[in-house]
């Protein structure tokens, strides 16, 4: 019987480059040496500290919006119609109807949703011929980028924006530019970070540089501050992606943001259980007597609640001006939505009142609804 032998490839010895490469090493080792050491024992010290990922300074009052009516409230009467093709990938077709007040005509919308672990693309067109279109593409855990685009034949209205986001392990760094100049670099850039300085507490700022002409140059820079629970053993089991920062869910978050003109933003966000959030907002408005009014010094303080029940969701909201609201999605079957919003104003004597449907219909048979987690099998 023929034997081979166990391997065919000769030993790699030492190249002919090898004594001018260690000359090099040698020459920049008493500089870069102890630039090396020393970086190592930051980042040791940094790990010992038990930081984390605090998230992006754009998604800073995320749970306040979840909570507060500002992206629920509507008026009038809309209906949602939406109909799912495919689970995985997600394709997802949707109509939306509204009819406002007298002075708002009724308006339409088409628009459809495709999703898969990386991509994510949402566009629509409206009655008005307006169409506007999002994307998002994850390169990698800790890199994406997104773009928002719309396009109508209102003069002004039509914009082009480009974001991207950098999640370390410890910090977070975005761009975002408006309408950019590629050549002579106008638009409006707003760059951001947020650093983990304590497993609690956060520290960043916002600059935002507007440039509407190449002869135009304002910027004006902002400063927040996060100050989260600390993590429970049941945060620390989560499981995560390789490569991913690990996720932070706090029990409460507390934020605060100092804007350029001298206006400051407080939050705090309670998450009091697993169905009953609070969030409250306090707002400072200072504005100095100019051409368009007298000065002014005034505060609005906003106190808001969600209510998860089994088949619906529950938010209410008041604030110090002495407006009142509230916001109802009842779902009497997984496909079919009952929705009902107010608001009342007593400062102004005002008040407006919503109703609306949602309905969800696809394509795909029951077992493979079951397969896709779109139904509890029986």
């Amino acid at each position: 019987m023929a034997s081979f032998p166990a391997s065919s490839e000769k030993p790699s010895g030492p190249t002919a480059f090898a004594p001018y490469l260690d000359t090099v090493a040698n020459i920049f080792h008493p500089v870069a040496g102890p630039v090396l050491n020393t970086y190592g024992r930051f980042h040791g010290w940094k790990e010992s500290m038990g930081l984390v990922q605090p998230g992006t300074v754009e998604n800073l009052t995320r749970e306040i919006q979840q909570v507060q009516l500002a992206n629920w409230s509507f008026d009038g009467a809309r209906a949602d119609v939406a109909k799912v093709v495919s689970a995985n990938p997600a394709f997802q077709l949707t109509h939306s109807f509204s009819l406002g007040s007298t002075t708002r005509p009724p308006a339409y919308n088409f628009g459809a949703i495709f999703a898969n672990a990386k991509t994510f693309l949402q566009g629509g067109v409206d009655g008005s011929g307006t169409v506007t279109m999002r994307a998002n593409q994850t390169w990698a855990p800790t890199d994406i980028t997104k773009v928002q685009a719309q396009l109508t034949n209102k003069a002004g209205q039509s914009m082009l924006q480009v974001e991207h986001d950098h999640l370390g392990p410890h910090y977070s760094f975005s761009w975002k530019s408006m309408n950019p100049g590629v050549l002579d670099g106008t638009g409006i850039h707003i760059a951001s970070l947020l650093h983990s300085f304590s497993p609690r507490l956060s520290l960043g700022f916002e600059t935002v540089i507007q440039h509407p002409q190449p002869s135009i140059l304002e910027t004006a820079t902002s400063y927040v501050a996060k100050l989260t629970s600390l993590p429970n053993a049941i945060e620390q089991l989560t499981p995560t992606i390789p490569g991913q920062p690990a996720p932070f869910y706090p029990s409460w978050t507390a934020t605060a943001q100092l804007q350029p003109s001298g206006n400051v933003q407080a939050t705090y966000y309670q998450k009091l259980s697993d169905k009953v959030d609070v969030a409250l907002d306090l707002q400072t408005i200072i504005q100095p007597a100019s051409m368009l009014g007298p000065a002014k010094r005034e505060a609005l303080a906003t106190l808001g609640a969600k209510y998860d029940f089994r088949m619906a969701t529950f938010r209410g909201q008041i604030d110090s001006a002495g407006k009142i609201g509230m916001y109802l999605e009842q779902r009497f079957t997984p496909a079919f939505a009952f929705l009902v919003a107010g608001e009342i104003d007593h400062a102004k004597n005002a008040s407006k009142f919503g109703v609306g449907i949602m309905i969800e219909s696809s394509t795909m048979t029951q077992e493979e609804m079951i397969a896709a987690g779109m139904l509890t099998p029986v």
